[in-house]
């Protein structure tokens, strides 16, 4: 399987797990072995990906668009959410995304260490690197809206 398909596929896992598997089911009408099959990294199922209006579906309700930012990634280009559609609607000051980018960055560094310990990093390691990094991304997505917020 190409590197951009397996990016694809574990972004769309991460969606499927964001929103969970009976939602995911539900919103897309789709069973869990379809939607098993859009992520799954054998090859038999290295050529299907989820629909783009699953895709859609899913990331409607899920707490940050997986699947989107990836291919956004892929292509060079950069995203910036929509305030409307934040997770959140208490606003917070810049000093707190600081914070939060801190806390965000140290428990990446701690992940990171624990898995590089033995000299290795395995694949199950490389998922929960892969879950700290798309956090601190969604820390920083925070932090440039309020930052956008404050110069309009």
């Amino acid at each position: 399987m190409s590197t951009t398909g397996s990016y694809l596929k574990k972004h769309t896992e991460a969606l499927v797990k964001d929103v969970g598997i009976e939602a995911a089911c539900k919103l897309t009408g789709k069973s869990k072995a379809t939607l098993g099959r859009y992520y799954s990294d054998h090859e038999e199922h290295a050529d299907r990906f989820m629909p783009v209006d699953a895709v859609a579906a899913l990331e409607a309700t899920a707490s940050y668009p997986h699947v989107t930012s990836a291919l956004a990634e892929l292509c060079g280009v950069s995203l910036s959410l929509i305030g409307e559609r934040r997770n959140t609607q208490e606003r917070t000051s810049v000093n707190s995304d600081v914070i939060a980018l801190s806390q965000r960055f140290a428990l990446l560094m701690a992940e990171y260490q624990q898995s590089i310990a033995d000299g290795r990093i395995t694949v199950n390691e490389a998922k929960r690197l892969l879950r700290e990094t798309t956090q601190l991304q969604q820390v920083l997505i925070e932090m440039k809206l309020h930052l956008e917020e404050e110069v309009t």
